[in-house]
């Protein structure tokens, strides 16, 4: 009997060092996709769009289950949507809106609605880009989220356009710029004028739409966002044009065309060569010539019956898939149970009171980590005048030498030097301080016990708290853009993965996260 207990504790120890390794290996692969996320957004907000869809399939299967699958799923579709592959955008965007609608999160479901509309309204599918737009405005009144309901209805405005119906897209186009500013967020009420020329041009009122680009061109080229200033140039082009002044039309068609190829944007290419070709045929035909050449090679890549057909078939699926994901689940779910039943029940005991532990030794940590941060913010808050935020580390002063102070302080100034630049994540961390990742790692392992990544997401998101404590007229949308997200969803997720409610709802009931 002795001998027979003995196995059995062998086992028990057994299995329980497999739910370590297990557990070890989850925990590593985690990390690795967050930081691959975080790669992808970074590439894609700076534009470069190849990279940044390599960088996101590369992490889409460390993310499967996870609560940044979501995040990845609607970062590839939005990639898709800037490279015109509509069809591939659309099965990410798809599910990605299946996740969020399993959250009851309005807020995330209206963001995964407008990519779905975005993606159906570049495929010239007007009608599923309505019901999804409309579907969209439902959900972000429903979070009472006046960025997101400004996005939205810019993005019926262009819907109504591309059908025609330019008095019902100019009252939607209105509603966006007076929400936007409103807010005080003047860069995209520019955008929303720039969107109001093209409305504009719809209505036959060809000079009060280029007054109205003429006034945001400016803007946009002091931005330096060339995507919207590109589509801008396109938009006065045509308004000039369709004035009969075709010489003047051209510089701005040219430069319209310049940052299209420079951006690998064929869909708003193929609209800057129509009009240079049309704007030089009377004066140069040679070289009207070879612009509609390039037009004629371009059109037939934007959108094939092939790509119709899937967008269609996804179309059609949509109300369908809910049932084949469910009976999918389940028959996941059931493997798992005869895998437990397999292992037995103390393995499943064991895994279970270890993920608790390390489940209230991460709150700890983070407690922790909350009252240390709000000890150095006096220190470091002369940083930036109110950007910098509270960022810190979970650190005993008297026990750190002069040296580990001054490389605490260098790290939080390179995190927050990089934040304001956009670009964050470990790697371009270590790579600012002349050191290698794994340095990095070691010594602030051996400082405050965090990953640089968990480190940087730290200062990120008691930013984020600091910023809506501090400003309330600023949107949750300019606050995400500050704690370097370039997709306020994303922001969205973590902010509610830190500190257990949405920023919205941190706003608007005053509450205090614990």
């Amino acid at each position: 009997m002795l001998h027979g207990m003995t196995r059995r504790y062998k086992r028990i120890v057994f299995y329980l060092l497999c739910a370590l390794v297990w557990t070890s290996n989850v925990k590593g692969q985690n990390i690795e996709a967050e930081a691959l996320v975080n790669r992808a957004d970074s590439l894609y907000g700076v534009q470069q769009y190849q990279e940044a869809l390599q960088t996101a399939k590369q992490a889409l299967p460390l993310t499967k289950g996870q609560e940044i699958e979501a995040d990845c799923l609607n970062l590839l579709a939005i990639i898709n949507i800037r490279l015109s592959d509509y069809d591939e955008a659309a099965k990410y965007a798809k599910e990605c809106y299946l996740l969020d609608e399993k959250t009851g999160d309005p807020d995330v479901m209206s963001s995964s609605l407008n990519t779905l509309a975005a993606i159906y309204m570049g495929a010239n599918r007007l009608k599923e880009a309505e019901e999804y737009v409309l579907r969209g405005i439902e959900q972000a009144k429903k979070a009472n989220n006046p960025g997101r309901m400004a996005v939205l209805q810019a993005m019926a405005s262009e819907v109504y356009h591309a059908q025609g119906n330019d008095q019902k897209a100019l009252t939607h186009i209105d509603e966006a710029y007076r929400i936007d500013s409103t807010s005080g967020n003047e860069p995209r009420a520019m955008i929303r004028m720039a969107q109001k020329g093209s409305v504009l041009i719809g209505l036959h009122r060809y000079a009060e739409a280029e007054q109205t680009l003429k006034k945001v061109i400016p803007f946009l080229q002091q931005m330096g966002d060339r995507q919207s200033l590109g589509i801008a140039c396109n938009k006065l082009g045509m308004a000039l044009l369709s004035q009969k002044r075709e010489q003047d039309a051209i510089p701005y068609y040219q430069q319209a065309c310049d940052i299209f190829v420079e951006l690998g944007d064929i869909y708003n290419e193929v609209h800057a060569r129509r009009g240079l070709y049309e704007s030089l045929w009377k004066s140069n035909p040679d070289e009207a010539k070879k612009h509609l050449d390039r037009f004629n090679d371009l059109k037939d890549s934007i959108y094939t019956h092939t790509s119709a057909d899937k967008l269609a078939k996804y179309s059609a699926e949509f109300g369908n898939d809910w049932l084949q994901i469910e009976n999918h689940a389940q028959r996941k779910a059931k493997m798992w149970a005869i895998a437990i039943a397999v292992f037995a029940l103390l393995l499943a005991v064991g895994i279970w009171l270890f993920m608790r532990y390390r489940q209230r030794q991460q709150q700890r940590q983070n407690q922790e980590l909350q009252q240390r941060i709000q000890e150095l913010l006096e220190k470091y808050n002369q940083l930036s005048d109110s950007i910098n935020t509270t960022e810190s580390t979970a650190v005993d002063n008297e026990k750190m030498t002069q040296g580990d102070r001054e490389f605490l302080e260098r790290t939080i100034n390179t995190i927050n030097e990089l934040i304001m630049k956009g670009q964050i994540d470990a790697q371009h961390v270590a790579e600012e301080m002349g050191m290698s990742l794994f340095q990095l790692r070691q010594r602030l392992g051996a400082l405050i016990d965090e990953t640089p990544q968990s480190f940087i997401q730290s200062i990120r998101m008691q930013r984020a708290r600091h910023l809506l404590e501090t400003h309330p007229e600023m949107t949750v949308s300019e606050i995400a853009t500050l704690c370097a997200y370039n997709d306020t969803p994303n922001f969205t997720r973590a902010f509610k993965k830190m500190f257990g409610v949405t920023p919205t709802q941190f706003s608007d009931s005053g509450a205090r996260p614990q």
